[in-house]
């Protein structure tokens, strides 16, 4: 019988969770979304049967739901996640996990004491050339990472302004905690080694400014807030003797947009790399996945072809989590790694406040 989903939330992401779990075979049999009339829209678009104004009237009344899927502001992630595992649901929801290390720490516990899956939509790790490029790792042909850099910058790529983007209390930072991806995929070819330091600062340098709004994400609000960085950046140092260096930016003086991670290893260093075109992916996008090896004293260049992936891995990514709750493949991520992750974000803003390394 097919696992029943319920999704929280009708923003733009809810086409790739309703894909992934329908390619997996799950059916979503309700939604729900404060804003009047979102989830019925919702509901009539993609043929769910019931629609709701909250998460707890939905819960209350589809009680044969087994997992819900959260797609609404950061601010939320927290609180709604906790309601589903309570109610002893399994939990899928967008990045980041939450506001800040200490209430993953409470998500976390939540779902051991529930005995639930809680996963993340760290999507990055289901793109065909990450997986490609783990594969190489999982077989020894990397030998140990030692460093690498993550990066996920945009020349004008600010969400709007006034909106919860750019509202600290609601978002819990600016590009820092939004394009966290890259960060996490780094740290998932590292291994998610254990953190020991942070350094890092972020800037504000163009976080008002209308020349540096991008092409997608919420409307302006005039009497709203805008309070966050546009960029940040930073130096992480592992207890195994690893380091990674990050850079996250909605607004920097950059050629154009880049989401990558580069890494060394012992054995071999490699690259994915996408390279976003003027307004997103157009004909000047390009993609590259590619490893960096020694071999007979020469130096040689693998380009590893993998099949294109518009979405980046969020089907694939809402995919893997049925297929996790029903035993047919390994989850993609784990609580525990996004607490891990969540205390680096934390301890990057704490080190630029204080201007100075932050222990973790």
């Amino acid at each position: 019988m097919a696992i029943q989903i319920g999704i929280i939330g009708a923003g733009g992401m809810l086409q790739h969770h309703m894909n992934g779990f329908r390619q997996a075979g799950a059916e979503v049999v309700a939604i729900a979304d404060p804003a009047p009339g979102a989830a019925q829209r919702a509901a009539t678009q993609w043929g769910i049967s019931q629609a709701f104004q909250s998460g707890e009237e939905m819960l209350e009344k589809c009680p044969t739901i087994e997992a819900i899927s959260i797609i609404v502001p950061n601010k939320f992630h927290a609180p709604l996640s906790l309601l589903g595992l309570r109610a002893g649901k399994h939990v899928f929801c967008e990045k980041p996990p939450a506001l800040n290390a200490s209430e993953v720490e409470e998500m976390v516990a939540a779902a051991e004491s529930a005995g639930k899956y809680l996963m993340f939509n760290f999507n990055n790790r289901a793109r065909p050339e990450a997986q490609a490029l783990k594969a190489y790792l999982d077989a020894g042909q990397v030998g140990e990472i030692q460093s690498a850099q993550a990066k996920w910058i945009r020349r004008t790529g600010i969400p709007g302004f006034g909106g919860w983007f750019t509202t600290r209390a609601l978002s819990g930072g600016g590009p820092l905690i939004d394009l966290m991806h890259m960060i996490d995929l780094a740290l998932y070819f590292m291994g998610y080694p254990e953190p020991t330091h942070v350094l890092a600062k972020t800037f504000d340098t163009f976080i008002r400014e209308t020349a540096f709004k991008g092409p997608w994400g919420i409307p302006d609000r005039a009497d709203g807030v805008t309070d966050v960085e546009s960029a940040a950046h930073g130096f992480v140092t592992f207890k195994n003797g690893q380091v990674l260096t990050l850079q996250a930016s909605w607004a920097e003086m950059v050629k154009r947009e880049e989401v990558s991670v580069v890494f060394q290893g012992t054995a071999a260093g490699g690259k994915i790399e996408r390279l976003f075109g003027t307004d997103g992916l157009d004909e000047t996008a390009l993609d590259a996945c590619e490893l960096y090896v020694q071999e007979n004293g020469h130096r040689v260049n693998r380009q590893i072809i993998t099949p294109a992936c518009p979405d980046m891995g969020r089907s694939a990514s809402a995919k893997n989590f049925i297929d996790a709750i029903e035993g047919k493949a390994a989850p993609l991520n784990s609580p525990h790694e996004a607490l891990r992750l969540m205390r680096i974000i934390d301890a990057c803003y704490a080190s630029s406040n204080s201007g100075k390394p932050i222990a973790i």
